[in-house]
Formats: structure tokens, C-alpha cells, sequence
């Protein structure tokens, strides 16, 4: 037999008193602002992951004013290596939408911060929990998960029917007081002990009226989504390098602001290594030497995979081949604050390591 929603939360917050995480940096001072940017942070990200970012990430922008008036590439460039960029674009954007229309305040009303960009149902619920102690109630993919596996809520919670489900248990159980405490504890339970493989089902507080736990069905649940063959694709990246020794600059141009590394700055990308010389001659200059092919990079993506294959080209660039909108030379040794992709990233701290 299952919890009682009072129950639940009332197991759950005494074992969050002893065993919860009390000293996360975005614990300290919860305005609605720091909550906001962990929880965005944390979407797809682990909590040790995101430790490093967030602390820089609020030494340069301490209030959503700081946010809203920094340029997109220095905000980009603090991300780079946290992935799924289209979060920083939003936080971007959603905090310049605070600025121009609430006055640089967060709005109070769910409805108003779920029209903000990249604010959903579960963020917001967040932002009002853990800052004002409001109840309201959340569905990250720790909490489905708990819900899904305490109550034996069967099925794909990506559904409209089993995520209903879901919400309405969360619902039930989130206390009228110590909001934010409980809010906290359904996320650590969710994330250190009824974990998506190996779950500490003997730790948990909540095993003994476990659904899961009692039928033996954690690998279960909650449901699977349906599988889809996991594809893959190359793509040639041209390095296009200029000058030489001390000051090498590679060829960058900025992303388009939707798809892969929207916004980003990265070498251009080609489907083969012929369409990458040809247009490198039309548009930078004749190489100057033979082209050379590094080794690859292997990136993977939440629904593909991708082989990266620089192949570097020695250039003397044509006069009207200067910085300037979507294109600039980026200078391997004194590198601007610029958003790169991380494999990019990754890619020239190699060749400045090896002087490339």
C-alpha cells in the first residue's frame, strides 16, 4: 500500500532535516533571480557540473540587470561547455523581458513568469517555491521519477495522460508549509537516492510504501519512451588559420540563432572536404600549403551523434577578408569572450597547446 500525501511529505522532510543539501551556493540569499539561473542551469545538468558555472556565472552577472545589459556572446561564453545553448539564449532574452517589463522584478504570478522565455510550468513552480514559499508544485525529471515509482504511475510521462497524472500527484503532495524545504528535499531525494539506475532503495525514506520498491519494478518505472534509432552524421570543419607562431588566428563565424550551436561561434562546417577548400578559396584566399587532417572529434548530442573532421588550412586571407558582423579571426593565443561550442573549444586549446 502507497503513502498518503501527507505522509509522503511529512517522511520526506524529516529525512531532508538530516540528510538533505543544505549548502548548495544558490541556497544562500534565494532571491527569485539566483533560483532562476540554477534551475535552468540544473535542466539536463548535474548539480557538481553546474557548481563552477554558477559561481561564475553570478560574480559577472550578480542581478538581472547586470544579465539583461551584458552582450549574448559574453553570456555564451560563460556557458560554453554546460551544452544545450538555447537555455542561455533564453536566460538571455528572459532577462532582458524582466528588465523591459516587470521593471527588473520578478513577476509573482505563475502565468506571468511562464510567458517569460524559457520559463515552463516546473521553473516556475521553482522560482515561487524555493524563493517566496509558495505552494506550488514541480515535475522535473527527478520529481517524475519519485512520483512515477512511489504511487506506480505506469507508462510514458512524456504523455499528455501520464504526465496529468504526475502533476496531480505532486500536486497532492507538496505541503501547505515549509514549502520551499520540501520543494529542495523532492529534488535531492530524486537525485541521490531514488536515481534513474541503482536506486538506494534501502535509504530511501520512502520505501516502505513504495510501489516500485514493494513490486521489485524500479527498472520499470517510470515508463520508457518509445526508442528511435540514434543516427549519426560527419561534417568537415575547415580551419582556416592565418599568421603564424605567436599569432595564429583561425576563421569563425557565428551559428544561426535556431539549430545546432545556435549562436555560437565555430569554423565553418562543410559535407565534404572538397566543398571546404573550394570555398575557402572563394571566400578567404588560395592555401598557401596542403591541407592537413586532424584527428576527429566524436561529439554526442541528445538525439544524434556527430563526427567532427577538422581539416586545417593554411591561408593568406584577400584584403576584404576582415573581422566584422558574423565572421572575425579568432587569435588561438589571446582569445576573446566569445561563446564556442565545447568540442570547438576543446579543439583550440589543442592546437594552442601544441603550437599549431
Amino acid at each position: 500500500m502507497s503513502w498518503e500525501a501527507h505522509e509522503f511529505s511529512a517522511r520526506l522532510l524529516d529525512w531532508f532535516a538530516l540528510h538533505g543539501r543544505h549548502n548548495l551556493p544558490w541556497q544562500a540569499n534565494p532571491t527569485a533571480y539566483r533560483v532562476w539561473v540554477s534551475e535552468v542551469m540544473l535542466q539536463q545538468t548535474q548539480v557538481a557540473t553546474v557548481i563552477s558555472y554558477y559561481g561564475r556565472f553570478m560574480a559577472r552577472f550578480p542581478n538581472v540587470g547586470a544579465l539583461a545589459s551584458a552582450p549574448l556572446d559574453e553570456v555564451l561564453h560563460l556557458w560554453s561547455g554546460l551544452g544545450y545553448y538555447a537555455r542561455a539564449r533564453n536566460l538571455h532574452a528572459c532577462s532582458q523581458a524582466v528588465v523591459a517589463i516587470h521593471g527588473g522584478e520578478f513577476p509573482q504570478g505563475l502565468a506571468a513568469l511562464i510567458a517569460l522565455p524559457g520559463i515552463g510550468r516546473s521553473t516556475a513552480g521553482a522560482i515561487l517555491a524555493l524563493a517566496g514559499g509558495r505552494r506550488l508544485p514541480i515535475l522535473d525529471g527527478n520529481v517524475k521519477r519519485v512520483m512515477a515509482r512511489v504511487f506506480g504511475i505506469a507508462g510514458n510521462p512524456g504523455s499528455s495522460s501520464v504526465s496529468a497524472m504526475l502533476w496531480a500527484q505532486s500536486d497532492a503532495c507538496t505541503p501547505n508549509s515549509n514549502v520551499a524545504e520540501y520543494t529542495q528535499a523532492i529534488m535531492d531525494l530524486g537525485a541521490t537516492l531514488c536515481a534513474r539506475a541503482r536506486p538506494a532503495c534501502a535509504a530511501c525514506p520512502l520505501n516502505g510504501g513504495c510501489i516500485a520498491a514493494l513490486e521489485g519494478r524500479q527498472a520499470e518505472l517510470p515508463g520508457k519512451k518509445p526508442q528511435r534509432l540514434r543516427p549519426s552524421r560527419e561534417t568537415t570543419l575547415l580551419i582556416a588559420r592565418s599568421g603564424c607562431n605567436g599569432s595564429v588566428a583561425v576563421f569563425v563565424e557565428r551559428r544561426p540563432a535556431s539549430g545546432l550551436w545556435g549562436g555560437l561561434w565555430s569554423p565553418p562546417q562543410f559535407a565534404s572536404e572538397q566543398q571546404a577548400l573550394d570555398w575557402c578559396q572563394t571566400e578567404i584566399g588560395e592555401p598557401c600549403s596542403d591541407s592537413q587532417a586532424l584527428l576527429p572529434i566524436d561529439h554526442a548530442f541528445t538525439h544524434f551523434d556527430l563526427r567532427i573532421k577538422p581539416l586545417m588550412v593554411q591561408c593568406r586571407p584577400k584584403a576584404g577578408v576582415r573581422d566584422g558582423g558574423d565572421r572575425l579571426w579568432y587569435p588561438i593565443e589571446d582569445p576573446p569572450r566569445i561563446g564556442l561550442p565545447q568540442p570547438i573549444r576543446r579543439l583550440f586549446e589543442r592546437l594552442r597547446a601544441n603550437k599549431a
